[in-house]
């Protein structure tokens, strides 16, 4: 008994495999190997500690002659933490078989772990009717490790109605219901049910602010932002880092770069995802210099950088134009911190060398790359050839996306633009003839505004709006004002499609149509005291009229708008634009 209690005693300070593996033999020579202590502690380590081995873990499991519930549940639990999720499942169908153990609320815990990380619904459902079979639905924390579990694998509409049958939630239901919302794109719904929880006296934590936040940053919310944060403070939230690094991409992503990076300061404990908050928040505003400057404040602290830093740098270096930067970093990026560049890091070179007109070289790199079949690197290079009026390499993309079969309405309108500004009608015709006969697919176009911390949407010629005619009226002297201001209205021979569809939206300012973005301003206008910066979410980029006629709302209202589209922020003030008026 002394020997096996000194065994326990010396497994309980294991911290590597190595160790447990001479721990191990030692153990096998004594002669106490089958001993129910010692094998649950060995299993435990092997197969749940981070120093762990699973694959030892399965090794020693199979020398057990009647595993405990415990033995059970270790395997399970390391297998649903596994990159191998669906072997939990398998454990879990073993011991069922194997009919010596009834599963336990640990059990079906760890086995709806393994629903979730697999996303397979099918799986989710099985594990469901167990849990009914086994008596474990009242069980609050396996209801609500269930209803994470459907929302983990896209049910969401059963996970809610599991939520909603619940008979006692918990601050830990409430949250995993806040997220299946936010995780599933459902950031409005979330942030209501978020109104419900406080209804129902449960007070919010650390995890509810964080996936509040998310929401906000989606959504374009700050003043809810705004709210949470300071709700945060108050409860001594912003230590956790995890939500000091949700605040800085909020902020970044609502256009509020300054209190981005006031929280950033502020916080006394920094990781990787920190670093990369702030430097892609700067990177998407175009602050190519200042993502540079974070970077190398980075380096210094002794923190590395992953692939998520690069964006955010090669980003900001293409939005600002540094084409030299941009370039070494990218080399450095492989050379230095041994990355093989992906797609978004690809996008960021052609993006680059594309705003810098500098066609040759993006040619050049698109087709010395592994992704030169790839349609989105076209795309890009399509899109600096439309702003330069290049012809003849726009069809060299646009040819490149129609041997590939990829081509949408937004390239075809890209390629007409480029056409109707050089005057050629028949290339407009052809771009109008590809959308019509091989029924491309178009997207709706939609902008944000949050006003009062209410966020209202509208579509392109909205009429469903309550306060429409108001809107429409106050657009009308919006434009006037600008009008006066110097604004001309975009003309285009381009394509005129159904104003719901991308390629009327987010590239031709057809005069006949009211475009989310202009409705979104004129009712922000409407709706705020004189020199309020309004901040607008779109879904598609801005086209080019609504970019001239923001421009000179900024000049003529004395204001600033902050315009978050589908690639970059746009910050409009005294008739100018972040961008340089490269869309």
């Amino acid at each position: 008994m002394i020997q096996i209690n000194n065994f326990l005693v010396s497994l309980q300070g294991c911290n590597s495999m190595q160790k447990l593996k001479k721990i191990h033999a030692q153990i096998f020579v004594s002669g106490c190997h089958s001993d129910p202590s010692i094998i649950k502690k060995l299993l435990n380590f092997c197969a749940v500690s981070v120093s762990g081995n699973l694959s030892y873990a399965r090794v020693l499991f199979g020398q057990i002659e009647n595993p405990s519930i415990s033995a059970w549940n270790s395997i399970v639990r390391g297998s649903s933490q596994s990159p191998f999720p669906l072997e939990a499942i398998l454990f879990y169908n073993r011991m069922i078989q194997d009919g010596h153990c009834c599963p336990d609320k640990y059990t079906f815990s760890f086995l709806l772990e393994a629903c979730t990380t697999a996303k397979v619904d099918r799986k989710c459902r099985e594990a469901h009717g167990s849990i009914i079979r086994h008596g474990y639905l009242f069980s609050v924390s396996v209801y609500t490790n269930l209803v994470r579990s459907y929302g983990g694998s896209g049910s969401v509409e059963t996970a809610k109605k599991l939520f909603d049958e619940m008979l006692e939630k918990d601050l830990v239901a409430w949250n995993s219901m806040i997220s299946c919302y936010s995780q599933a794109g459902l950031h409005t719904e979330a942030m209501e049910l978020y109104d419900q929880m406080r209804t129902s006296s449960v007070e919010p934590d650390e995890f509810t602010v964080v996936s509040l936040v998310s929401c906000c940053a989606h959504l374009g919310a700050l003043s809810f932002g705004v709210e949470m944060h300071k709700f945060a403070e108050e409860n001594g939230f912003t230590v956790n880092v995890f939500v000091g690094n949700a605040l800085i991409d909020m902020y970044a992503k609502c256009g509020s770069l300054e209190r981005a990076c006031q929280v950033f300061s502020r916080m006394k404990r920094k990781d990787l995802s920190t670093w990369n908050s702030i430097i892609v928040g700067l990177g998407v505003h175009g602050c190519g210099d200042e993502a540079i400057w974070f970077f190398r404040q980075m380096l210094g602290e002794g923190v590395g950088p992953n692939s998520i830093t690069f964006i955010g740098l090669l980003s900001g270096c293409s939005h600002q134009g540094l084409v030299t930067e941009g370039v070494k970093y990218f080399h450095r990026m492989r050379s230095e911190f041994c990355f093989n560049p992906g797609i978004k890091h690809l996008g960021c070179m052609v993006d680059l060398f594309g705003r810098a007109g500098k066609f040759e070289d993006a040619l050049q790199f698109i087709e010395n790359s592994d992704a030169s079949d790839d349609p989105v690197l076209w795309r890009i290079l399509l899109n600096a050839c439309r702003i330069y009026k290049n012809v003849a390499m726009g069809e060299v993309a646009m040819g490149n996306l129609i041997r590939a079969n990829c081509q949408n309405a937004g390239d075809c309108v890209l390629m007409s633009g480029i056409y109707a500004d050089t005057g050629d009608r028949q290339g407009v015709s052809r771009m109008r003839k590809m959308i019509k006969y091989q029924g491309i697919k178009t997207t709706p176009g939609w902008s944000r505004i949050d006003i009062a911390s209410v966020v209202h949407k509208f579509i392109v010629d909205d009429k469903s709006h309550k306060d429409i005619k108001e809107i429409h009226s106050m657009l009308k002297d919006v434009i006037q004002k600008a009008r006066l201001a110097g604004y001309v209205e975009e003309k285009s021979l381009a394509i005129g499609v159904q104003p719901t569809e991308e390629c009327s939206e987010e590239w031709m300012g057809n005069s006949n149509h009211s475009h989310s973005e202009k409705l979104a301003i004129a009712f922000g206008l409407a709706r705020t005291p004189p020199g309020t910066t309004l901040r607008i979410v779109k879904n598609l980029r801005v086209c080019r009229d609504c970019h001239s006629l923001t421009k000179f709302i900024s000049k003529a209202f004395d204001g600033e708008i902050v315009v978050r589209d589908r690639i970059r922020f746009h910050h409009f003030k005294d008739g100018m634009c972040s961008c340089r008026d490269f869309l």
